[in-house]
């Protein structure tokens, strides 16, 4: 397995790296999509498949060691399945959660078992598909529900901002209708 990092590093060195500022979901045109696969085969479908259909900024690993040790660059979406050598799926999830909560995840796997992707669910992942001919297509309905979702956002802040606005603005106009007449008697008269 080649790696730009040396193979040394803990998680817990992850803090280390310098700071920079990167875009988020919400003002840019494309997610950053980490897809982990360990069948190399199924990766470079998935992500031929992403490109195809405009998502351009991909990586792509074969273990959930490797994907830990490149969350320095902050993904979006997390595209992952359960069953690989190493670590499973959902420590995969767990950990990646705790330094990076606003990452979503997608299951992709070949399980089909309930208890599994209830887990999954449960643990913070955003949806959990099962490897079929009709995957794919639910993968990027996924992904698109992620971008529409985080789109949202934006406005609710707005509103929140927009509401004491406009009631301090309401209030001021009917503190002036009530003292015009106060100060002009002779002109407003009720």
């Amino acid at each position: 397995m080649f790696s730009l990092y040396p193979t040394n590093i803990h998680l817990a060195s992850l803090y280390f790296y310098p700071i920079q500022k990167y875009q988020t979901m919400q003002t840019q045109n494309y997610p950053l999509i980490f897809i982990v696969e360990d069948n190399t085969l199924y990766n470079k479908l998935v992500a031929s498949h992403l490109r195809m259909n405009k998502f351009q900024r991909i990586k792509c690993f074969v273990s959930g060691e490797e994907c830990l040790l490149n969350l320095y660059k902050k993904p979006d979406i997390i595209i992952q399945d359960y069953h690989m050598g190493g670590i499973n799926g959902v420590e995969v999830l767990r950990k990646s959660k705790k330094i990076n909560p606003a990452t979503e995840f997608i299951f992709l796997s070949g399980d089909d078992n309930y208890e599994i992707a209830a887990n999954t669910i449960k643990y913070g992942a955003y949806d959990y598909l099962i490897k079929d001919r009709h995957a794919l297509k639910k993968l990027i309905d996924a992904i698109n529900n992620i971008i529409k979702i985080h789109r949202i956002v934006p406005p609710k802040r707005r509103f929140r901002i927009g509401v004491p606005f406009f009631i301090i603005t309401f209030a001021f106009v009917i503190m002036t209708y009530v003292s015009l007449p106060i100060i002009f008697p002779n002109i407003f008269t009720f």
